[in-house]
């Protein structure tokens, strides 16, 4: 597992050992590997928001190299299939292929829209980007609102 504490608000993103094992299937270690992503979906144990599952990539996203785009229809079968089992959409994630990675403007600015126009009780979204290093060094993750975006720091893997 890798927990990340979210401020000073007491509350932690716990990514479960499934979901980091996820992340690491799709790091793109190789140069002829695209870009993959999904969303990811948790429990919530307050304080503790217990990352169990990271979708995708499907074969209907759009992936190159520097690019994911997903699909957006997919998406949204997920979460309901997800909420009558109680997991709670709270995010995406996606590779990036540098080391320790960070958002590209794309990437803030999709967040951004998607909290403001999604129907949810959240102050906003995670976003996780996977690089090539090692995890949790190559893990980024922020909480993004409709306006501002709060970087986070992942702690040393738990066993």
């Amino acid at each position: 597992m890798i927990v990340v504490p979210i401020g000073a608000s007491g509350q932690r993103l716990v990514f479960t050992s499934a979901v980091i094992e996820h992340f690491e299937k799709y790091q793109q270690l190789r140069w002829w590997q695209r870009e993959a992503g999904g969303q990811l979906f948790a429990r919530l144990a307050l304080p503790e928001i217990l990352i169990e599952e990271a979708t995708g990539p499907r074969p209907t996203d759009w992936r190159t190299r520097n690019t994911y785009r997903p699909n957006r229809t997919a998406e949204q079968l997920e979460i309901a299939n997800r909420f009558s089992r109680d997991l709670h959409f709270i995010g995406d994630w996606h590779t990036h292929p540098e080391r320790v990675p960070a958002p590209s403007r794309t990437d803030i600015a999709s967040m951004r829209e998607m909290v403001r126009k999604s129907a949810h009780h959240f102050n906003g979204f995670v976003l996780a980007i996977v690089g090539t290093d090692p995890l949790p060094r190559s893990l980024y993750v922020s909480v993004v609102s409709g306006s501002d975006m709060f970087p986070l720091s992942a702690t040393k893997p738990i066993q």
